[in-house]
């Protein structure tokens, strides 16, 4: 709660900081109008190019940024922040955040950009040098305004932020936008001729966009048909395994129901009943699975929370990352995130996913269980660390069982994981990078 309080005193100080800007830039505004056909047609574009979006690396592309940037080069700053506001109205539907968030932002990047536009001004028309200026002042204040809105809203470091999302995608995303608006600004004179070339550098943007994500898509469902496949044809390699374990846990759990917690201090008691709670899990778990590979999903009656269950597994974990210095980070959702699903396979998933993410680090290495939602609404929760990665040759046998690059690993626990969450028609999907692995378990999100 106090997280969504302080992301919306954020937006309110970034709202009063653009009405302070207009208000000071009162003569210029009044001195230098534009054409209500331009203001009418950047607003229209604005709403228009950012309906589709497409995932890159970590995050969406949207093409509202081609509209502010165009605004910010030919607009004075009431009308620029006028562009700005009206480009969120596609995001009607998303909840009251997203909308004031896009509003906002846009707003602020488009009217900062318009101030040094004016400031370069001195006739009708800007020269290029000055262009690519006022082009780099908004990019250089949207990262700042969406840095710090990432590190208000989801506690996360902005340097943390910074090298998750600064990719080569992001990178060609605001040169993309860049050059788009920059045509647009050149072309856009007021005339009918000006107006259409305006209207086909939109175009092609979104075309250029749905490419962009038709690819994507058929990369996503390629990759997803293959590790079904391999699972489907892989489930019943683990069969043979289940028995031998079962006899082997039914003993451990049998020596841990001998043992009095009432002679133990505190912090033994404590380490027996959470050794005692896991080995309980791993006992159902391997009873589910004698009838088959893949364990059969039984529902609990309530909604279970996503928040509460990586916090469980955390603490189960801190042993494990004790013995390798490892620190562990927990980002709970200031949303609901609350899934329809089994709480014990689900913490079989996020248990076997934390401890891959803490033999993968190096000493004093950071792991990481965040929580949230997607832009579509579906909760989540991800484990991500700052090892050395999953190499391309690697990334096609990640599901597979018995495939494993630890030494003394069986290669199991994704193989089981990536079971459970089909199971539970969700999403298991890898998205690591250069500086680690992100593994993301996305669900449905509890019905009512």
């Amino acid at each position: 709660m106090r997280r969504a309080a302080a992301s919306y005193a954020y937006l309110g100080l970034l709202a009063g900081l653009v009405v302070a800007l207009d208000a000071g830039d009162r003569n210029y505004i009044l001195t230098h109008p534009d054409r209500p056909t331009d203001v009418l047609f950047l607003c229209i574009a604005g709403v228009a190019l950012n309906v589709p979006q497409v995932r890159i690396d970590q995050g969406r592309l949207s093409l509202s940024g081609i509209a502010t940037g165009a605004a910010a080069l030919l607009m004075n700053p009431l009308n620029a922040t006028l562009v700005g506001i009206t480009s969120s109205a596609s995001f009607v539907g998303r909840g009251p955040f997203p909308i004031l968030g896009n509003a906002v932002s846009s707003a602020a990047i488009a009217c900062t950009g318009s101030l040094v536009a004016s400031a370069f001004r001195v006739g009708p028309s800007l020269a290029i040098a000055p262009r690519l200026v006022v082009l780099a002042a908004c990019v250089v204040v949207n990262l700042a305004f969406v840095l710090v809105a990432i590190r208000i809203r989801l506690g996360e470091s902005i340097r943390a932020v910074m090298r998750r999302n600064f990719t080569t995608s992001f990178y060609v995303a605001f040169g993309y936008f860049g050059l788009a608006s920059l045509l647009i600004s050149y072309v856009l004179d007021g005339s009918a001729l000006g107006y259409l070339l305006a209207t086909i550098v939109c175009v092609l943007a979104l075309a250029l966009t749905d490419t962009i994500a038709g690819r994507r898509v058929r990369r996503v469902l390629e990759s997803e048909l293959t590790d079904a496949d391999r699972h489907l044809f892989h489930s019943r390699a683990v069969e043979g395994v289940v028995h031998n374990l079962r006899n082997h846990m039914a003993t451990a759990v049998g020596y841990l129901k001998e043992i009095d917690p009432r002679r133990l201090d505190p912090v033994d008691r404590e380490s027996i009943e959470t050794a005692t709670a896991a080995a309980n899990d791993a006992v159902t778990v391997l009873r589910t699975l004698s009838q088959g590979a893949t364990p059969r999903v039984t529902y609990a009656v309530e909604p279970v929370d996503l928040n509460e269950l990586i916090t469980r597994a955390l603490g189960m974990a801190r042993p494990r990352a004790r013995a390798k210095e490892a620190q562990l980070a927990l980002r709970e959702s200031p949303d609901e995130v609350k899934v329809r699903a089994d709480p014990l396979l689900l913490r079989e998933v996020i248990t076997n996913l934390v401890n891959n993410a803490i033999d993968a680090v190096p000493l004093n290495g950071h792991v990481e269980l965040k929580a949230g939602r997607r832009s579509n609404g579906w909760p989540y929760f991800s484990v991500s660390d700052d090892g050395a990665g999953v190499s391309d040759e690697h990334r096609h046998h990640l599901f597979e069982p018995h495939f494993t690059t630890k030494e003394g690993g069986t290669g199991l626990g994704l193989f089981m994981s990536y079971g459970i969450v089909r199971e539970h028609q969700g999403e298991l999907l890898f998205e690591g990078s250069r500086h680690g692995a992100v593994f993301t378990v996305i669900l449905p999100p509890f019905s009512h």
